[in-house]
């Protein structure tokens, strides 16, 4: 059986650390800004890690397991 490909599109937008985390960028930056606080702006900025429920189909897209 051929070598599994990584899921090229997911490849783009995660990137796991060190310790085994994956890590994403947050959603709902891009447009409609005037109306979000420059507080909620601000947090999104920041990177996210992948919710728990999510972090096995990450891991399976990337060819971890």
């Amino acid at each position: 059986m051929p070598k599994m490909k990584t899921h090229r599109g997911a490849a783009k937008r995660f990137k796991v650390t060190g310790s085994g985390k994956i890590i994403k960028n947050n959603a709902y930056k891009r447009h409609l800004l005037e109306s979000k606080s420059p507080k909620r702006k601000r947090g999104l900025r920041k990177d996210a890690v992948v919710s728990a429920g999510d972090t096995r189909r990450v891991k399976r897209m990337l060819g971890l397991m």
